[in-house]
């Protein structure tokens, strides 16, 4: 659903497998394209003596403080008056740094909405690759993709889905961005298809496959601000994403063979 908007705060957390009843794959919060806005991070005291392995050190939680300030002060600029009408200059101002310090976090203005590499990249491979024996990569990368995007109707998702839809609905630059990562992502997932099933060169199938689970996930994402812009939110956006999902894998699961034909 990516600095001024993860989907929900950031997790490092691997896709667990859905709950009994359910066809979907839990995502990890922060794997859908940035969605809302960023959380700055906790951060604990310093131990005495030595540092604990896997903690930051004081250096790298300035890094991480100064990096989130940057993000939620371009969120606040965005939202305000959108991403084309704001100035670099102006989100380093607000968030107290030099306009050098925003370039080095983010070299380009557009990294201050979707990450580089986002976590949904990392996520949904991730998907594919732990699927268990006898499931289709369409039905893994599918469900991941629902799972995922239910996650918008989180509560805590709602402000920043509606947020991010403005701002990114209102910026061809934006829009082109968004277009450029799913695009990246399509890639990845052809790719890891076309490994393991020993496709040759020029094979249309990994990249059809990848193209319908990235459809999907467009799809969705584009419903979920739709409906959120429309002031629907919490447990029946979920429901309808999860619903409207499951529409969709059933086509990714058993073709579009049977789909609109002409009476």
């Amino acid at each position: 659903m990516t600095g001024v908007a993860h989907a929900l705060p950031r997790t490092t957390s691997a896709p667990t497998s859905p709950a009994e009843g359910d066809s979907t794959t839990t995502a990890p919060a922060g794997a859908v394209i940035r969605a809302v806005p960023s959380v700055a991070p906790r951060v604990a005291a310093e131990p005495k003596g030595r540092r604990v392995a896997g903690e930051p050190g004081a250096r790298e939680r300035r890094r991480q403080e100064t990096r989130a300030r940057i993000v939620d002060a371009a969120a606040e600029l965005f939202a305000e008056r959108g991403f084309e009408a704001v100035s670099v200059m102006e989100i380093a101002r607000r968030a107290g740094v030099v306009e050098k310090t925003v370039f080095n976090h983010f070299p380009v203005k557009e990294g201050l909405v979707f990450d580089a590499d986002p976590p949904m990249r990392a996520a949904l491979l991730h998907a594919v690759r732990r699927r268990p024996a006898g499931e289709s990569v369409s039905a893994a990368a599918g469900s991941f993709v629902v799972g995922a995007v239910s996650l918008l109707g989180s509560p805590e998702a709602a402000t920043g889905v509606a947020q991010m839809a403005r701002v990114v609905r209102g910026s061809r630059t934006l829009q082109v961005r968004e277009r450029e990562i799913l695009g990246e992502l399509t890639t990845a997932l052809a790719e890891l298809i076309a490994e393991e099933t020993g496709a040759r060169p020029g094979q249309v199938e990994p990249w059809l496959a990848a193209h319908a689970v990235l459809g999907l996930y467009a799809s969705l994402l584009e419903l979920a601000r739709d409906r959120v812009l429309a002031g629907v939110g919490g447990l029946e956006l979920s429901a309808e994403l999860r619903r409207q999902g499951r529409r969709g894998l059933s086509l990714l699961q058993f073709g579009l063979a049977g789909y609109a034909k002409r009476r």
